[in-house]
Order: structure tokens, then C-alpha cells, then sequence
């Protein structure tokens, strides 16, 4: 019975491995059940026996992939309580994240549209909760609120990270320097926070 159990977890992990190498390298949109069968060396069958429709594996190959590239965690940002800190302490994490995390995050954010619902929903709550997250203690409000969660957004987005870092040359900390500068130009000076 234990033997036989390690090689049905063996063989999922196998489907799950290839599925995310694939979504990695060709995109959800691209990877077909044929390819994920052909890369775990097992049949279409097996693939739909372990994984009877997209959800199911996209959800086990999101967990695996999490697992191994851990986003940075909000709940420590939150207890830094000087907002301008905080902002540099989390764009720095995100960065370091993004240099592994990069190569993946591009492919699912141009293939969400092809990909369960979940998934956009996740990135999206992700996001609000992040911004939500950065924006307290900077007394944004009206249309500095709307410009400081706009840029918090960017400046957040794997895609930023990609241009100032990849496409830009800079390095983590000075994309992280931009980034913060940018931030506190969308808001303004303290006497015109309201508006």
C-alpha cells in the first residue's frame, strides 16, 4: 500500500513538475495535455486521472511553484511603521523575488485570459492587498489616493521589475530607488495630499 501510494504521489508530482515547466517555457496557453504527458513520461490518460480538468492542475501547479519561489510575505511589511520604509523594505523583497520569479509571472499575466478564473482573481486580490498594504501612513487622500495606489500597482508589477532591471540595466536597489521616487512624486508634497 505505501509503495503504491508513493508512486501515484511520484507520478502527480511528475504531472505537476512538467505542467509548470512548460507554463514556464511556452505559456498556459501553449501547454496542451499531450506536451505534460510526453514531459512526465506517462500517458494523456494518467494526466486526466490525476487531473480530471484545468483547474485542478493549474491549482496543483500553482501550489508547487509558490512553494518553491515563496512571494515575499505583507504581513511583515505591515509591521514597519514608517510608510516610506516600508515601501523600500517591500519593492527590495519583491525585487530579489522577481529575478527568479520573472520567467513564470511573465507567461501567466499574458496568458491569464486562458486560464481559470481563479487565477486573475488571485493576482488581483494579491495586488490589492499588497497596495492596501504600502498606502497606509502616507495621508493620500481624494486623487493622491487614487495616483499613490496606481503607482504602489506599478511599482509592485513583475513588469516594472522587468523593464528598470532587465530591459533597463539597473540594479535591484536602484529600480527600488526609482520606484520610491516615483511613489512619492505621484502623491506630491505633504499640503497637497488632499486633492
Amino acid at each position: 500500500m505505501r509503495a503504491r501510494h508513493d508512486a501515484v504521489e511520484e507520478t502527480r508530482r511528475a504531472i505537476t513538475e512538467a505542467t509548470m515547466n512548460l507554463h514556464e517555457r511556452v505559456g498556459p496557453r501553449e501547454t496542451t495535455v499531450s506536451a505534460i504527458a510526453a514531459a512526465a513520461h506517462v500517458t494523456r490518460l494518467t494526466v486526466y486521472r490525476h487531473f480530471p480538468d484545468d483547474e485542478a492542475l493549474v491549482l496543483a501547479c500553482s501550489a508547487h511553484w509558490r512553494a518553491l519561489h515563496p512571494r515575499p510575505d505583507l504581513a511583515h511589511w505591515k509591521h514597519i511603521k514608517d510608510p516610506v520604509l516600508r515601501l523600500q523594505t517591500a519593492l527590495a523583497e519583491t525585487y530579489r523575488w522577481a529575478a527568479a520569479a520573472a520567467p513564470m509571472m511573465r507567461m501567466i499575466h499574458r496568458d491569464v485570459d486562458s486560464m481559470p478564473p481563479f487565477v486573475s482573481s488571485y493576482l488581483a486580490a494579491d495586488e490589492r492587498a499588497r497596495v492596501a498594504a504600502l498606502a497606509v501612513g502616507f495621508g493620500a487622500r481624494g486623487r493622491a489616493s487614487r495616483r499613490l495606489q496606481a503607482a504602489l500597482a506599478h511599482a509592485l508589477h513583475i513588469n516594472t521589475w522587468n523593464s528598470l532591471c532587465t530591459d533597463g540595466d539597473l540594479t535591484d536597489s536602484e529600480a527600488v530607488d526609482v520606484m520610491v521616487g516615483g511613489v512619492l512624486a505621484a502623491i506630491g508634497p505633504p499640503q497637497s495630499r488632499r486633492g
